[in-house]
């Protein structure tokens, strides 16, 4: 059998090829013996999303916990990864299990572990579940029937949405969104998000709010290229305020503007500092992904705010908010986390938090980047994915360990930082980042300008250097 790793955030793998009902029972079995060495007792919170075959996948994981004799709270029907991470909290379980490949293309699922506390399981945690998959799955979990074990108390069917709505209603002022004025439009991506927000806001503009497990052929990560409907859709109709995307399970998010223009995760990141500090008189440590704009440092130095920089990935922004008091945790790719509900990504949690900003403040999310901007100045910040040979990506990287690139272009480095990949520092305020994706075959490129242009300029020279 082939080995199975988990990745920057869970397992990832292409369905029938290697995420197939065998690897996620001996997934599950490892991790039920894992529950077994470090509970009493222990209880499981299990869900899956949209994909294909997720209740398939998701019912092959309950069987092979009820094997072990662990308790499973299985969600009814698709849900959110925030859902389960919730629920683990709400129902004190041992720990939560989502099937989801998040923002991956439709040809992958996934494997999602959640800590009780309601966010990513710690990196040694999953280590010491991986070290220990079986190379088959023993577990006599075929034969069990989840009815039967409904029955005897097994399986408990649990209603994670209907929590997560309760959960929303009682943290945010829903009716001065509702009353504001504002017209709202959200794009699920075919993902997890669509029923809770037709739940909360059937009024609204709604796109792509249907089953299906293709995504209609597009990886469903709100990124703008991937996003040019609801984009349009505003520049077209010229009467939205604001547009909320969420990805295939409704953790990460983006977002746009009244005139359609996409407003990535470090700007919403400082949005949410401001709103946090300036408006609601909160405060905390901000605690960021490597990947995130140098901005950040300026509006916690404004605000006397601590701030943290940790490796990319989730699980080490959780790992500060489980143990410390952290305000805002955000990393680039749209995961972004704030006090008051769990150290967990949820796009709809942040996506309600700014247009509950909107319609408090009466201002267009323009005027409210502006007053970030009045602190931190301007900046535009812009990603290129480069889909790459093994033997250059890996060359690319040792190049960078080496000290190989001390221009790219006309920018010179003025000094390199390598907490997790590769950023090449041409002034305070300007930078390029080289980094190799943790769960995909790709070397990504990111740039800080103080514009558009400058971006994707830096872009373009460090694209001639690095593929030369």
């Amino acid at each position: 059998m082939s080995k199975i790793k988990f990745g920057t955030d869970g397992w990832r793998a292409i369905i029938a090829k290697d995420f197939t009902v065998e690897n996620v029972a001996r997934v599950t079995e490892a991790t039920a013996v894992w529950l077994k060495n470090n509970f009493e007792n222990p209880s499981v919170v299990l869900g899956h999303d949209c994909r294909f075959a997720g209740e398939l996948f998701a019912e092959t994981a309950a069987k092979v916990f009820i094997a072990h004799k662990i308790k499973v709270f299985l969600a009814k029907d698709f849900v959110s990864t925030p859902m389960v991470s919730l629920g683990a909290v709400r129902l004190k379980a041992s720990l939560g299990v989502i099937i989801t490949a998040s923002h991956n293309p439709p040809s992958y699922n996934g494997y999602k572990l959640k800590a009780h506390y309601g966010g990513p399981l710690a990196p040694e945690k999953v280590q010491e579940i991986e070290d220990i998959i079986p190379e088959k799955s023993t577990s006599n979990w075929d034969n069990i029937n989840l009815n039967d074990a409904t029955a005897k108390g097994l399986v408990e069917i649990t209603h994670l949405e209907d929590m997560y709505v309760k959960h929303v209603e009682d943290n945010f002022d829903l009716k001065a969104i509702k009353n504001s004025g504002l017209n709202l439009a959200y794009d699920s991506m075919f993902g997890a998000g669509q029923r809770v927000m037709s739940r909360l806001f059937p009024e609204i503009i709604h796109l792509h709010n249907d089953n299906n497990p293709g995504f209609h052929g597009q990886a469903p990560e709100p990124i703008h290229k991937n996003l040019l409907e609801i984009s349009n859709l505003i520049t077209t109709k010229g009467n939205i305020d604001c547009g909320l995307c969420t990805d295939g399970d409704a953790d990460r998010i983006g977002l746009y503007d009244n005139e359609g223009t996409f407003v990535d995760s470090h700007h919403i990141i400082l949005l949410l500092i401001h709103y946090l500090v300036k408006y609601k008189g909160m405060k905390g440590k901000v605690c960021v992904a490597f990947s995130t704009s140098v901005k950040i440092k300026n509006i916690c130095a404004h605000y006397n705010l601590p701030l943290d920089v940790v490796k990319i990935g989730f699980k080490y922004i959780c790992g500060k908010m489980v143990t410390e008091d952290v305000l805002v945790g955000g990393e680039e790719s749209g995961g972004i986390a704030i006090k008051g509900h769990i150290p967990e990504r949820d796009g709809i949690w942040m996506g309600l938090t700014i247009w509950e900003f909107m319609a408090k403040s009466g201002k267009n999310l323009k005027q409210l980047i502006q007053e970030v901007y009045d602190i931190t100045g301007t900046f535009w910040f812009e990603r290129n994915d480069l889909h790459i040979e093994d033997a250059l990506k890996n060359k690319i990287v040792d190049n960078c360990k080496k000290g190989t690139y001390t221009a790219f272009g006309k920018y010179k480095v003025q000094r390199t930082e390598d907490l997790d990949g590769f950023k090449f520092f041409f002034d305070d305020n300007t930078w390029l980042m080289v980094r190799a994706s943790g769960t995909e075959p790709v070397l990504r490129a990111y740039a800080e300008g103080k514009d558009k242009a400058a971006a994707f300029d830096i872009l373009e020279d460090a694209k001639k250097v690095l593929l030369n």
